[in-house]
């Protein structure tokens, strides 16, 4: 994280943190963790195509599918995320 970069906006119903990468870090970030305190954290996904279809694989079939029944399951894309919406494309 570079820290100059980083932002804190509060309000009465609501807070954002604005989080700027490293220079050295590339790629997407995949989850991040909240809460109180470090013993209490709380693990949310970002939204993407990887993470997508790993929640819809573990929902759509269980641990005991086999591989094949994973690998000819549905294609999915994440077409557009914006604030109040997600786009997703299911094949």
């Amino acid at each position: 994280l570079v820290s100059p970069e980083t932002s804190v906006s509060v309000s009465a119903h609501n807070a954002a943190i604005g989080l700027a990468k490293a220079p050295g870090s590339t790629g997407p970030w995949e989850k991040f963790c909240f809460g109180l305190d470090a013993s209490a954290l709380q693990e949310r996904l970002f939204v993407s195509e990887e993470n997508v279809d790993g929640f819809l694989s573990a929902v759509l079939c269980p641990s005991s599918c086999s591989q094949s029944a994973l690998e000819s399951g549905p294609l999915i894309e994440v077409l557009d995320v914006t604030e109040d919406r997600i786009q997703i494309s299911l094949k």
